[in-house]
C-alpha cells in the first residue's frame, strides 16, 4: 500500500540537525551516506522500531533554501510528533533544551504542545486521545 516514507526538512548544518533530532528530541539515525556532490543522504526517524515516517535532513543549497530554513510552512505548525505518553516526553525534551512555545494543553483530541526544532520550526507534541 502506497504511504509517504521520507518528508524533507531543509537544515543549516547535518551534524547539528543529527545531534537535535537524535539527543533532544530521541529519534533514530538510519542512515547518513556521503554522496559524490558533496552532500550526505541523512535520515532520521522517531522511535526505535521504524515503519512511520522519517525526515530526510536536506543541507540547504543557495540562498532560496537557506531562507526556508526555520520557516518551511510559513510559520505554521508544520510536524507532528505523536506520542504514548505525553508527560515523558515533554519532560524528557524539555531537559534536553527543546523550547516550548506553550504549556501543556488538554483538548478533546489529545494533549498537545507545540515547540521549534534547533531551527525555529514549529511541532506538535501530541498524545492522541484514546
Amino acid at each position: 500500500m502506497p504511504h509517504i516514507a521520507l518528508v524533507t526538512l531543509v537544515v543549516g548544518d547535518y551534524d547539528e540537525a543529527i545531534r537535535f533530532y537524535t539527543e533532544a528530541l530521541g529519534f533514530r539515525l538510519v542512515e547518513d551516506t556521503p554522496r559524490l556532490d558533496g552532500s550526505r543522504w541523512v535520515v532520521v526517524e522517531p522511535g526505535a522500531g521504524g515503519g512511520g515516517t522519517a525526515l530526510l535532513l536536506a543541507r540547504a543549497k543557495g540562498e532560496a533554501q537557506r531562507a526556508r530554513i526555520g520557516d518551511q510552512t510559513g510559520g505554521r505548525v508544520g510536524f507532528f510528533l505523536y506520542t504514548d505518553d505525553f508527560a515523558r516526553d515533554h519532560a524528557r525534551m524539555t531537559a534536553a533544551g527543546v523550547t516550548f512555545l506553550e504549556e501543556p494543553r488538554h483538548e478533546p483530541y489529545g494533549s498537545v504542545a507545540v515547540f521549534r526544532d534547533l531551527y525555529g520550526n514549529r511541532w506538535d507534541l501530541l498524545q492522541p486521545a484514546a
